[in-house]
């Protein structure tokens, strides 16, 4: 779907029943643009009937952070412990956030359950999210906590320099809350956490839900180790190798190693794992088949939010059925296209440029 079909399929979701006056009104654009986006739809069976009757599709949950990404990029090499001429960016982000952004534009139905503040953060996020085809009725917005923030420095070659969160908000995103929305969780094509949660939400997920795939982001090898005992609850991991280690105990001398450690987690219960090499490529691992993809070149913008287009992309291939390889070369070329943009999620992210990537790698 275009990004103006996203915008129309969020606010039907919100008001079947709206006008088409009123939904030109709220994109700024012709009712006649709005009733030609509207055949398009129909057309490729999004609405159905009169009343503007969404298909019921195949929905993936989204779980966890959802913050402001304040980014600091210099202009030149970076100089610690000085003022470094450059630019200042801020953007909606978090790891939840960015995997349901993702999954959005490139086509999947979409839910987010976060926590943000009402301010003026938070209702930027609610905003974006929405205009981006997510679901947010699940979002809770609360009067009494800041809306998460996230700040970052990026080094003269685009890369991460260093980080700080306030992310204290999500502590609110607790047992009560996920049990009140059980029966929206037990009908999901497939549920993704991430390890931002706190441990008792990690452990009521990871707990109740094994019956439905879970995909989990490990975040880093600190937020790792929360998971540790639910391993055996785990569909897909995307760790990097670091926290792969960390997890399991194993150090990894060269990737012919890498079989050993997938089989480790196997053996723990994880049916699938998705190991990120950075610039190496991906090792993916399931019981019957194993193998290592290549990276595919880029010039890359920035590095934040690489790994949640993969994991985007990786969600997005489960819900289409598609073959664990093609899902993971879909993944990695969306990883491309997220390190293409200096926008933590790179507008332009779809089915259609993400395809192009592969194409292209191919020639």
């Amino acid at each position: 779907m275009t990004e103006r079909e996203l915008e129309i399929l969020a606010l039907l979701k919100q008001d079947p029943l709206i006008a088409q006056q009123d939904l030109a009104d709220k994109l700024g654009i012709s009712r006649s643009a709005v009733a030609g986006h509207i055949m398009n739809l129909t057309n490729k069976g999004v609405i159905r009937g009169k009343g503007y009757i969404l298909a019921e599709n195949r929905y993936a949950v989204v779980i966890g952070g959802a913050n402001m990404d304040i980014l600091g990029r210099p202009a030149a090499n970076l100089r610690v412990g000085d003022s470094n001429p450059g630019s200042v960016s801020c953007s909606p982000g978090g790891v939840g956030r960015n995997i349901a952004e993702n999954l959005a534009r490139l086509g999947s139905d979409t839910r987010l359950v976060t926590a943000v503040g009402k301010d003026a953060y938070g209702q930027q996020i609610i905003e974006h999210c929405q205009r981006a085809g997510i679901d947010m009725k699940n979002t809770l917005q609360l009067n009494d906590a800041l809306t998460s923030t996230y700040l970052s420095v990026l080094d003269g070659d685009s890369d991460m320099h260093v980080a700080i969160n306030d992310m204290a908000i999500l502590e609110r995103l607790s047992v009560d809350v996920l049990k009140s929305q059980q029966a929206m969780l037990k009908r999901a094509e497939l549920i993704i956490v991430d390890a931002n949660l706190s441990e008792a939400a990690l452990a009521y997920l990871l707990s109740n839900y094994a019956e439905i795939p879970l995909f989990v982001d490990t975040v880093s090898c600190a937020k790792a180790t929360k998971l540790k005992p639910y391993l055996n609850a785990i569909h897909t991991l995307k760790p990097n190798l670091k926290e792969a280690e960390q997890l399991s105990g194993m150090v990894i001398e060269n990737y012919s190693e890498l079989p050993g450690l997938a089989n480790w987690f196997h053996n723990q219960g994880v049916e699938r794992i998705f190991l990120s090499l950075g610039a190496d490529g991906v090792f993916y691992s399931e019981p019957n088949e194993q193998a290592l993809i290549p990276a595919i070149p880029v010039a890359m913008v920035n590095a934040n939010g690489a790994g949640d287009a993969f994991l985007a992309g990786l969600a997005h291939g489960f819900i289409q059925d598609w073959p664990t390889r093609k899902s993971t070369e879909f993944a990695m070329a969306a990883a491309v296209v997220a390190l293409s943009d200096l926008a933590t999620i790179n507008p332009n992210m779809s089915e259609i440029s993400v395809n192009r990537v592969i194409k292209e790698s191919l020639c």
